[in-house]
């Protein structure tokens, strides 16, 4: 295992660089609301999920909804299903490592391990560093954040944008991979700005119907039925 972890260090430095920053910024905004390090450490090791975490903080400190935690929790970690789907094959002989393998595959987890295991390591082992130092960086950082949280002077009001901001970054990229792709006629234009234009239409509208308190459920859950009714009326997928 020892071995495992020194060649897989320098694949995760990318996972390590942006978990410190995104686990610093979830510790300070934890801090900021009344919850401090201890908090900081307990839901990173038990919740372990980025955006979901950043979300958590205002299902606790507002008005606690069984209901709507549950549905929220779900979109915004609905695409782990797929996830899930694509790696039943290589997790399939990892033993008793599969429940923690299942519990930290993250995003970031999910690229990595993905390609498979160098020749040289057992796959089990690989994996298992992969996601324990990916864990390990994550951790690591909320649990700084929530102990900086409480010995920096200066305002740190917007510091919880900072997993807004990523996920922006991602979509701006993301589009222009797209259009790139249009240009050069491997995709449609629609296939092109179909997802970015749902997204933003989703998020407006559910936001001037339903309010700021509940306009996130809604936006989910209306992306999620209009992806799923493009791929079943599409070339791709079996038409309803």
């Amino acid at each position: 295992m020892k071995s495992a972890l020194r060649k897989a260090f320098p694949s995760t430095l990318p996972v390590l660089a942006g978990y410190m920053f995104l686990g610093i910024a979830y510790g300070i905004t934890l801090r900021e609301n009344g919850f401090g390090a201890a908090w900081a450490l307990l839901i990173s090791l038990t919740v372990y999920a980025g955006s979901m975490q950043f979300a958590m903080i205002g299902l606790m400190t507002g008005a606690f909804s069984p209901v709507t935690a549950a549905l929220m929790t779900l979109l915004v970690n609905a695409r782990h299903l797929f996830y899930g789907l694509s790696m039943l094959e290589l997790y399939s002989d990892t033993g008793r490592r599969k429940p923690y393998l299942i519990f930290s595959l993250t995003d970031e987890t999910y690229s990595l391990v993905c390609g498979g295991a160098p020749e040289d390591v057992p796959s089990a082992s690989w994996y298992t560093a992969i996601s324990g130092l990916n864990h390990f960086y994550w951790v690591t950082g909320s649990v700084v954040g929530g102990l900086l949280g409480r010995i920096i002077p200066f305002d740190l009001t917007g510091i919880d944008f900072a997993m807004t901001a990523l996920f922006t970054v991602i979509v701006t990229e993301q589009t222009m991979d797209a259009f790139k792709a249009f240009k050069e006629k491997r995709i449609t234009l629609m296939d092109a700005v179909f997802p970015t234009a749902l997204g933003f239409a989703s998020t407006i509208i559910c936001l001037l119907l339903l309010g700021t308190s509940s306009f996130l459920i809604g936006a989910m859950g209306c992306m999620l039925v209009c992806f799923f009714i493009r791929f079943h009326t599409s070339e791709g997928g079996e038409r309803l």
